[in-house]
């Protein structure tokens, strides 16, 4: 029998079935394509082991399972030359005119990118490697100590770790493990959090949301607004910590570690490690968002464009699966998640100070809990949900 930490290729047999008699990785007629396919018993089997793709490593595959498979091999090669803009936000505080070319900046990066890269942010260097091990310590520990957190019933939950949300819904299977963790409005007590991330947990999520105030202060400023528009909406109330675990992959060109998706939300804070594999939709192409020690990125996400009437864009992007890992990465999203509130039940539409004859609204009134059951409903499917709230 396997150690507690350690899942059998037993337990898996019903996921790692060769797609084909020849025992190959080929999309034909005979692979996860196929209409004899039942993808449906393969996802279940998943599922109920609780030990996510990690687990599938840990058992010993050398082959991408059918579950995982694209419909065609990712192209793992991105355009080198264009650069994410990084914006130092040195002084932004103490310095009029400094702060005036940092708001410039923001805005130029969230009117073309979506994106942008930030270093001297304030929090320091040593929070955020100890956060990104406390990622690794929660996906590595014992697998039967992290079953106790598994769950796709995400109403009332602190904490839901699992692999891929969308798992029954979405066409391919992630090659990633998640946890995510709601922070705020309501602070956690302790021992609502998992002890190999808990303490890393409340400092970062503290320090990131004081800095989401501050990031939120400079777009409302870059739409010409007062500095306290956007916090006075309730923008930076909600914070959920989305931390991804990629293991390594066998066949990388065959899998996806996130498919192409805009986010549900505000704005996204993220923290990658070293690995790389972020990629963002620029010009009609996709490029890597190379890593940066210290820096922290971020992007618009959908209810940040609808209130800006798409003034800022809420950029595609996904993330490679790769040959070396693990690879980390922490999201934080600044939202009010459903969660039986009454800020779910607030109408977010295009801010009426941004209209204007020749700039109607473009999207009709929604409640942030009507917006992010349709997100999770539709699933990470390669296309925009903002479609469905456009007038």
């Amino acid at each position: 029998m396997a150690p507690p930490h350690f899942i059998s290729i037993s337990d898996i047999s019903g996921i790692v079935k060769p797609p084909n008699k020849t025992n190959t990785m080929v999309l034909d007629s005979t692979s996860a394509f196929s209409p004899e396919y039942d993808r449906k018993t393969e996802l279940t089997a998943f599922d109920e082991t609780k030990a996510g793709v990690k687990g599938l490593v840990d058992a010993g595959i050398t082959e991408v399972p059918r579950i995982f498979l694209l419909p065609s091999p990712e192209n793992l090669n991105s355009n080198q030359e264009l650069s994410l803009p990084t914006i130092d936000l040195e002084g932004i505080n103490d310095d009029p005119i400094r702060r005036k070319e940092v708001i410039e900046k923001v805005k130029s990066a969230l009117e073309s990118w979506g994106f942008f890269q930030m270093i001297n942010h304030g929090i320091p260097i040593s929070i955020l490697e100890e956060m990104k091990k406390g990622v690794i310590r929660f996906h590595e520990q014992d697998t039967e100590e992290k079953k106790r957190w598994y769950t796709r019933d995400r109403s009332g939950k602190r904490v839901v770790y699992n692999s891929n949300f969308d798992l029954y819904a979405a066409p391919v299977t992630n090659w990633r493990d998640s946890m995510l963790c709601t922070m705020a409005p309501n602070r956690p007590q302790p021992d609502e959090l998992p002890p190999p991330c808990r303490d890393i947990l409340l400092e970062y999520s503290r320090q990131v949301k004081k800095l989401g105030s501050c990031i939120f202060e400079l777009i409302s400023e870059a739409l010409g607004l007062d500095p306290n528009h956007l916090l006075d909406m309730g923008c930076a109330e909600g914070l959920a910590v989305l931390s991804h675990y990629y293991p390594p992959c066998p066949q990388p060109e065959l899998a996806i570690g996130t498919p192409d998706h805009t986010d549900n939300d505000f704005i996204t804070i993220l923290l990658q490690d070293h690995t790389g594999g972020l990629k963002i939709f620029y010009q009609n192409q996709w490029t890597d968002v190379r890593p940066m020690s210290g820096a922290l990125v971020v992007n618009a996400g959908d209810l940040l464009q609808l209130v800006t009437n798409d003034k800022f864009v809420s950029s595609r992007h996904k993330v490679a699966a790769n040959k070396v890992g693990p690879r980390v990465s922490v999201a934080s999203f600044f939202m009010e998640y459903p969660n039986h509130t009454t800020e779910t039940l607030k109408v977010v539409e295009p801010i009426k100070e941004l209209l204007s004859q020749d700039n109607p609204a473009k999207y009709r009134g929604t409640t942030i809990k009507e917006y992010v059951d349709y997100y999770r409903a539709k699933g990470l499917d390669g296309t925009s949900a903002l479609v469905y709230f456009k007038i």
